[in-house]
């Protein structure tokens, strides 16, 4: 699982820049993979990462807005808010990463790049998404 951790470090690292500084995606996740030096598979998974939360933003949002209502989007932290898109992609989207495992990565990465309070934030949030559409934990 490590590998798969450090890929959702270099998703979160390019869609952070790209949220930021509006680089493209394909360009800024070309140059963490590169600094990275993942297997193979890591490389894959980060690039599904980003590509996911790219085709599906609108959707993430809404479901971010909807599970934080007081904190529009565009003022959540951006590290907050690109690690609540990754988790909520592969909640929603990703089939092969456990409810348990997507919540727990997310509150690490929260923990390694957010604030002080962060990573009670991003808990919060999952953890009302998973409650409120009562989420399965996938295997």
């Amino acid at each position: 699982m490590k590998t798969r951790h450090e890929a959702r470090v270099v998703a979160l690292q390019t869609l952070f820049e790209m949220d930021c500084v509006g680089h493209r995606g394909p360009a800024v996740l070309e140059q963490r993979l590169e600094e990275a030096a993942l297997p193979e598979q890591g490389m894959q998974f980060a690039h599904d990462l980003v590509q996911g939360v790219t085709d599906n933003l609108p959707r993430l949002d809404e479901l971010i807005e909807r599970y934080a209502p007081e904190w529009p989007v565009e003022q959540i932290a951006i590290i907050d808010r690109n690690v609540l898109r990754i988790a909520i992609y592969e909640i929603v989207f990703c089939d092969s990463t456990p409810l348990k495992v997507a919540i727990n990565e997310a509150v690490e990465l929260a923990k390694q790049f957010g604030s002080e309070s962060s990573s009670r934030f991003v808990n919060g949030v999952l953890g009302s998404l998973a409650a409120q559409e009562k989420l399965p934990d996938k295997h």
